[in-house]
């Protein structure tokens, strides 16, 4: 899924604005302003189409996930896993270890 101004497509294909979307477990929707993407997977992506994003897991997933979303542990301890496993000490240097090309 691309989301990019009032755009958004999957796989190449546009998804007209206002029209909801659903396909092999993968739903578009256009909650009030928002765009938000739910897979069967149990992950729900909100964006306000401008800075917002919201990302929600279903609590099947805790302790399953991995990434800039955090490992869904509730431990602060391990909300900075970078992708070799280390912590980082600071917001911004986990972020950039997940940064990619």
């Amino acid at each position: 899924v691309v989301a990019e101004g009032q755009n958004v497509s999957v796989n190449g294909a546009a998804v007209p604005e206002g029209r909801p979307y659903l396909h092999k477990g993968l739903g578009v929707t256009w909650p009030g302003d928002w765009v938000a993407v739910a897979s069967s997977l149990g992950v729900r992506v909100a964006w306000d189409r401008h800075l917002a994003v919201t990302v929600t897991v279903e609590p099947e997933l805790r302790g399953g996930t991995w990434g800039l979303c955090g490992t869904y542990t509730d431990d602060p301890a391990d909300d900075f896993v970078r992708p070799d496993g280390d912590i980082a000490a600071f917001a911004a240097a986990f972020g950039d270890a997940w940064k990619v090309p």
